[in-house]
């Protein structure tokens, strides 16, 4: 099985890797048809969506993965948000949803500004590369749950999701 991640992202990467240890997995730099900071539980899963279905147009893969990270407003404050989709060739497309946890207000306060998350906690942790290591949800759950681990969550549930279509 041949495996398409709409990401050069290797916190993307591995969360796909841990769950299809066996699978020829390829990344690719595909458009996500979203902001580059995604401000919603829709705009975010429409990133994801539309990333694993540009993994088939622009490969030959039998599975296209888009996973995508945003953040979305509540009454309580602006919380991280991630989703995941599975594109296959016979047209199906499978949607997962992951964790939240609310970010601090000094970070909140620069993404209502404009900014995107990725350069925001590099420079509230006077770190490089953040978004590609542990992400914000490492920051802020002292890393008991990171990046990688938000991903694999969501990969298992579109797997299973997958497997589940493929059984019955």
């Amino acid at each position: 099985m041949k495996i398409a991640v709409g990401s050069k992202n290797p916190a993307k990467i591995q969360a796909v890797l841990d769950v299809y240890e066996s699978a020829e997995i390829i990344s690719l730099q595909v458009e996500t048809g979203v902001s580059e900071q995604p401000f919603s539980d829709e705009e975010t899963l429409e990133g994801a969506r539309t990333r694993a279905r540009n993994c088939l147009i622009h490969s030959d893969a039998d599975i296209g993965i888009g996973l995508e990270g945003g953040v979305v407003k509540m009454k309580q404050g602006l919380f991280l948000c991630n989703w995941g989709a599975m594109a296959t060739r016979d047209g199906s497309v499978f949607v997962a949803g992951g964790a939240r946890v609310p970010l601090p207000d000094i970070v909140a306060g620069k993404l209502m500004h404009g900014e995107e998350l990725g350069p925001v906690m590099d420079t509230f942790t006077k770190q490089t590369n953040i978004s590609k290591k542990e992400g914000a949800i490492g920051v802020f759950t002292n890393e008991r749950i990171t990046r990688s681990d938000m991903f694999l969550h969501i990969m298992r549930m579109l797997a299973g999701q997958h497997e589940y279509k493929l059984k019955n």
